[in-house]
């Protein structure tokens, strides 16, 4: 207990190479020296209570939050909530649990995956609420704890691992309650807590790798890496670091060149398993999930002219990018504020990487010019010792660097990927992501008076407090008890009504169409999906749109359809003589074919 307690006590070793004297830093001249060496002498008991207080902060903003609100973090709700990718997701993740995958088709105009029975997105991105609902069971709170403690968890990690400052960890806490996609997708059945948590681990784990390089570290963010990219493919930018580590570690320029093309093959292969994962486990969506037109350009019209069309769809595409730009100003809308906040980020990351370059340049041409004046004139031992000081000095540039050129290149990679490959509004979530990770390493840098995090956090506050006006982007679902009451209602009729097959399973047997939306009295009324959320563990959804129905209902492959009450489907269903299973005021659902 004793020597348990010591090492509580002990200062950490997180650092190789510490400078030795107070050379001048990147933010205020001869302190950050000092600033690193005390953070490397800092005892490990106040390392973990820093840890436990950020790691407090992902649960304070949503208590204060929902405080805010007039609620409770328990009245949190799903079912409430207007986005319909958390009825896939949670439906999905229950079905995992219970059967090992859905016994009934996901999918999209009744599209299902070539194996097995998931949705559009890649099965992985979901396996830490799997992993959540074996242990604790899985109800509608589950998502929303899960993501808290994920959050809370990356926070302790970063503490952890990067060691900030006290004025960094006080940044990073106004940068985090600025940030208002934290509160919003933790609140949530979203899965882009996973990728804002497993992004910011990553970087952490990088800072520290570059502390002290050690081979397992490297193994680990290769594993990290890889899994991010079978989560989302654009996560191979991250994937690069690791493999820039590995290649710099060679010993000769062809040792160097071996690890590189090596590192290229994992990261090639690792792509290739998500592209068999999206192929095999993923059912087609409405529209393509990235687009690659300008890919086939190439194979179409030659170097030149795919060279062409790539920049007339950059630039045009970039336009509207733009138009989005200025009308964020205005409209309150979350894609437009990630957009401005993006590119804020961005110019923040770049320009602290330059600027950090220029110094590492001048601090190694110092060193040379220390060396050559100090021959004759200063004994070996004071010139080793200067050596070491102005190397250390370097190395924690160089660290800094590495990171904020890296997620600089990433953002700007991403930029023209979202410009290239996808819809602006529906890409502006994945910029979430970067922002996530940008709010982390923002804090960390070092600047002068933090211009640069100040710079950011006024434009959170103007984006993401001032001008919030879309209730769809930033209201959190809290329980609505008629909302409640019916899908309890629904979750009750149901366990009876229908009835799972599992022989032959998935089938269209165990699959209920979600029509997107109908005419009811010449109106069009998006379905009240929520409702849904009542269905027996196994079923599968396949969400429809009304014109791929209406043309010959007697033709659908699904058992059930689920459609707005006295809608024109509805009238068509009991035109058709189908079995009405259950309805209200809001929703019927039909058996379309019987056994």
């Amino acid at each position: 207990m004793g020597r348990f307690l010591e090492w509580w006590k002990a200062p950490g070793r997180y650092w190789e190479n510490v400078p030795e004297s107070g050379h001048a830093g990147a933010g205020n001249p001869g302190e950050n020296g000092s600033e690193e060496r005390k953070r490397s002498g800092e005892k490990r008991y106040v390392t973990l209570l820093k840890s436990l207080l950020l790691a407090a902060l992902p649960l304070l903003c949503c208590l204060v939050h929902c405080i805010g609100q007039g609620q409770s973090l328990g009245k949190v709700y799903i079912p409430s909530s207007g986005w319909n990718d958390e009825l896939f997701y949670y439906k999905q993740v229950e079905s995992i649990l219970e059967y090992g995958y859905p016994q009934g088709y996901f999918g999209f105009n009744e599209s299902h995956a070539l194996k097995l029975s998931f949705a559009a997105w890649s099965p992985v991105l979901v396996f830490p609420w799997i992993l959540w609902g074996l242990v604790f069971g899985w109800n509608l709170m589950s998502p929303v704890i899960c993501n808290i403690f994920l959050m809370s968890l990356c926070c302790f990690l970063f503490v952890w691992l990067v060691r900030p400052t006290w004025k960094q960890m006080g940044i990073l806490t106004l940068l985090f309650c600025l940030y208002r996609p934290f509160v919003r997708y933790m609140l949530s059945g979203m899965a882009e807590v996973i990728c804002f948590a497993i992004l910011i681990l990553f970087y952490s784990m990088a800072i520290n790798y570059l502390r002290r390089e050690r081979n397992y570290k490297l193994v680990l963010l290769f594993l990290v890496s890889g899994l991010m990219v079978l989560m989302r493919p654009y996560m191979a930018l991250f994937m690069l670091l690791p493999v820039y580590f590995w290649m710099r570690r060679g010993r000769s320029r062809a040792g160097k060149l071996c690890r590189g093309a090596a590192g290229a093959a994992v990261l090639a292969a690792v792509l290739g398993i998500y592209a068999v994962i999206n192929h095999y486990l993923g059912a087609e969506y409405f529209t393509p999930l990235f687009y690659t037109d300008w890919i086939q350009a190439f194979f179409d019209r030659g170097i030149f002219g795919g060279g062409y069309y790539t920049v007339r769809k950059i630039y045009y595409v970039g336009q509207d990018f733009l138009e989005h730009v200025r009308a964020s100003f205005g409209s309150g809308l979350s894609a437009d504020a990630c957009f401005v906040c993006y590119l804020v980020c961005m110019a923040v990351l770049a320009a602290q990487g330059f600027r950090d370059w220029r110094r590492f340049r001048r601090l190694r041409a110092g060193e040379a010019l220390e060396d050559r004046a100090e021959t004759a004139t200063v004994s070996a031992e004071r010139k080793r010792a200067a050596r070491q000081g102005a190397a250390g000095e370097s190395r924690l540039v160089w660290e800094k660097m590495v990171i904020e050129i890296h997620l600089a290149f990433s953002f700007i990679a991403m930029l023209f990927a979202l410009l290239l490959m996808y819809k602006l509004t529906e890409g502006s979530r994945h910029l979430m992501i970067f922002l996530a990770a940008a709010v982390f390493v923002i804090a960390w840098m070092d600047t002068v008076f933090y211009k640069k995090a100040v710079l950011v956090g006024v434009t959170f506050a103007y984006f993401f407090a001032y001008i919030t006006l879309n209730p769809f982007d930033y209201q959190v679902p809290f329980r609505e008890e008629g909302k409640a009451a019916a899908v309890e209602n629904w979750r009750q009729e149901m366990a009876s009504a229908l009835a799972l097959r599992e022989e032959d399973a998935p089938n269209y047997d165990n699959v209920v169409i979600w029509v997107y939306s109908d005419l009811v009295d010449g109106e069009t009324v998006i379905t009240p999906y929520q409702l849904l959320y009542g269905l027996p563990k196994g079923f599968g959804i396949s969400c429809c749109m009304r014109e791929y129905v209406m043309p010959d209902i007697t033709a659908l492959q699904s058992r059930y359809i689920a459609v707005p009450a006295n809608g024109e489907i509805a009238m068509l269903c009991q035109g058709q003589g189908c079995r009405l299973i259950y309805g209200d005021e809001e929703l019927v659902l039909y058996e379309l074919r019987g056994d």
